[in-house]
């Protein structure tokens, strides 16, 4: 029996916080459902911050030069008219240059996905924001320019939706401009309309909808 005078070893110390966050990890994921198929990474959607979250949030990079971005939207249930509250969103995406940009302290998805990535939850009125940069396309230029989206909902479901790009990205091609069936509904090109200095797109979300297996129990 360990009492609250017991030394603890200097290593023990150091392992507990990473054994607790494990613990804590293992357990949203118990709690939780992937849907719709296979996805790598979605996983992160559940590695928000410990803080309450909000229906808006601001993206590391958006202080710099650059194209600002306003990405927001409305969820909605099924029905695609009710708005949906409580939905986790996550979004990340590239920088300036088209790297997932990283700067060396990044844990769990946010090794891969960079440090450009924000989670928002929705409120009453299922509206949701993210201030960020337009990001670049890949160095490569083997797609066009795109911020990746995750979505979980209150009752443990989550799942990738398609990625909102950007009207007149010279990379677009008919995968992006004729998906007439894209992961959670809504436009997936955005039109964006230039608002108090800022270039602002609209996607909307509807719960479940294209994606595959999403009702089966």
């Amino acid at each position: 029996m360990c009492s609250l005078k017991t030394k603890i070893p200097l290593q023990m110390k150091t392992l507990i916080p990473i054994l607790f966050c494990l613990l804590n990890y293992n357990l949203l994921l118990a709690q939780n459902t992937l849907v719709g198929g296979a996805c790598e990474g979605c996983e992160a959607v559940l590695e928000y911050p410990n803080k309450p979250l909000t229906p808006v949030d601001t993206l590391p990079d958006f202080n710099r030069s650059g194209p600002k971005l306003k990405l927001q939207g409305i969820v909605y249930q099924q029905d695609g008219k009710t708005p949906a509250a409580g939905v986790v969103i996550y979004a990340y995406h590239t920088n300036q240059k088209g790297v997932y940009e990283k700067q060396g302290d990044e844990e769990g998805w946010g090794k891969i996905h960079g440090r450009l990535r924000g989670w928002v939850k929705t409120g009453a009125d299922g509206q949701y924001t993210f201030y960020t940069l337009k990001p670049g396309i890949y160095p490569n230029r083997s797609e066009p320019a795109h911020v990746h989206l995750t979505v979980l909902e209150p009752n443990g479901k989550y799942y990738w939706i398609t990625s909102a790009h950007f009207e007149g990205d010279p990379l677009l091609s008919d995968k992006e401009l004729k998906n007439n069936s894209p992961r959670g509904g809504g436009d997936v090109v955005l039109q964006l309309k230039q608002i108090n200095g800022m270039q602002v797109g609209y996607r909307d979300i509807i719960l479940g909808k294209n994606l595959e297996g999403y009702n089966r129990k």
